[in-house]
């Protein structure tokens, strides 16, 4: 892998799409150096601008006039020579640099997330530090944005590059415990001396695993189901709250039959949103797919809103109670055609009305202040990923076998301390991830 990283020079449009006032084509390798001579006549001074034209080297046309910027290696994102051309974005102006850069000698066009991934190798970037950069691009709402950079600026590799000095401690004290093997009761007595460093280990990665998912959550967005009868209103709101129509709404029930989605900015909070099938008795096939879907949603929702159509009330059924394990706000729509009964006033937590937006304000801060108690603001999340948590978790159930193991059996408490070493190796990077490399990197887009 590394030896073609340094055979191969590769270039890409790191900008948007055209057309845009400035488009960036970024490149690196060992061609650097080859393209600026070639295109400019000359090789800039490193992190110094300079205005050149670029022409072809073939026909000498002239291509563009560009602002070039030059980092050498290895003080560069990719730890190569990297130059960068800022273009006028114009499709043909782009198209012709592209097409020109293609015809040099082992120069091609970057794969998604190949930047990325040669800053990787060249240790630029951890793993962690490379979730946080993709997170970071990827981020819709300030809380997002805080908890990537913070990932990205090394804060979680720290704590975890931490961990894994003190498990290599406690194998230290282990191995030595091996040299004393033919002697009564000496190597128990010296690898029991790792116990208490295991079990503190052990019980701060507990503390950070018990942490409700939040940096998760956060990373993703906290789920609220809308749910209902049908003709309750769920499409209208889902369509209010989005400021946009997201949803089919219609006066004949059971419209509904897939899983439509919106994502919100709510006080710099994400939220999704899911609008769901109507919940009712039906012969309809398909309809009964679509219930079966909307149940599969609450089950993993974070906040299930009961949507009650105000002029057929119906209060939400315990099943509906039961599947998203009583998080549940009961919202009375309709209000300006039929106002709340007593019998009903009790068991309302919102009133509104999707028509006419009365009342939408207050239950949009009400969700927003759910999500912000569940979610925080993202400072101190160690664990943003499902993969950070199944390697924290291995590295929790070594560590036990290491406690609950007999000491006699020196060899295989050393092994135990090395798997929960690995485990935490794996999430910075610092051992093999061949096998999480791919879906990462993937997650880029070209020319990052």
């Amino acid at each position: 892998m590394t030896g073609l990283m340094q055979a191969t020079t590769i270039y890409a449009l790191s900008t948007g799409a055209a057309p845009t006032g400035v488009a960036i084509i970024r490149v690196s390798g060992p061609a650097v150096e080859a393209i600026f001579k070639s295109l400019c006549g000359f090789v800039p001074k490193p992190r110094r601008a300079a205005l050149s034209a670029l022409h072809d080297p073939e026909t000498k046309a002239l291509i563009d006039e560009a602002l070039v910027l030059y980092f050498k290696g290895p003080a560069s994102f990719t730890g190569e020579d990297v130059a960068e051309f800022h273009i006028h974005g114009g499709r043909a102006v782009i198209a012709a640099l592209l097409e020109t850069l293609s015809h040099f000698p082992n120069c091609q066009m970057a794969e998604r997330g190949e930047f990325s991934r040669r800053g990787f190798f060249n240790g630029k970037l951890d793993l962690m530090e490379v979730e946080g950069l993709a997170d970071l691009i990827a981020a819709e709402t300030d809380a997002q944005r805080r908890q990537a950079l913070t990932q990205m600026q090394g804060a979680q590799s720290q704590f975890f590059e931490t961990l894994r000095e003190k498990i290599i401690h406690a194998i230290a004290m282990v191995d030595s415990a091996l040299d004393f093997s033919d002697e009564a009761d000496v190597p128990e007595e010296i690898a029991g001396a790792a116990r208490p460093l295991a079990s503190d280990l052990l019980s701060e990665i507990e503390r950070y695993l018990d942490d409700g998912n939040r940096g998760e959550i956060l990373r993703e967005g906290f789920h609220v189901v809308l749910a209902g009868l049908p003709n309750a209103g769920k499409s209208r709101l889902l369509n209010a709250l989005a400021a946009r129509d997201v949803a089919i709404v219609s006066e004949e029930a059971g419209t509904t039959r897939d899983m439509i989605e919106v994502r919100l900015d709510i006080d710099g909070v994400p939220v999704r949103v899911t609008d769901t099938a109507g919940l009712r008795e039906t012969e309809s096939l398909v309809e009964k797919e679509g219930i079966r879907r909307s149940f599969a949603q609450l089950e993993i929702s974070e906040l299930a809103i009961w949507i009650i159509d105000g002029t057929a009330p119906q209060l939400v059924p315990e099943e509906v109670v039961e599947r998203c394990g009583g998080k549940v706000m009961t919202v009375w729509n309709k209000v300006d055609v039929s106002p709340v009964p007593m019998a009903f006033v009790d068991e309302i937590d919102f009133k509104i009305s999707a028509e006419t937006g009365l009342g939408l304000e207050a239950l949009l801060s009400a969700i927003g202040a759910r999500a912000l108690e569940r979610v925080g603001q993202g400072e101190g999340a160690i664990v943003t990923r499902a993969r950070h948590r199944d390697l924290l978790e291995l590295a929790a159930a070594q560590l036990r076998e290491f406690l609950d193991g007999d000491l006699s059996d020196t060899e295989l408490r050393a092994e135990d301390l090395r798997r929960a070493a690995f485990a935490i190796g794996r999430l910075t990077g610092k051992v093999d991830v061949e096998d999480v490399l791919d879906k990462i990197f993937l997650e880029f887009c070209i020319g990052k």
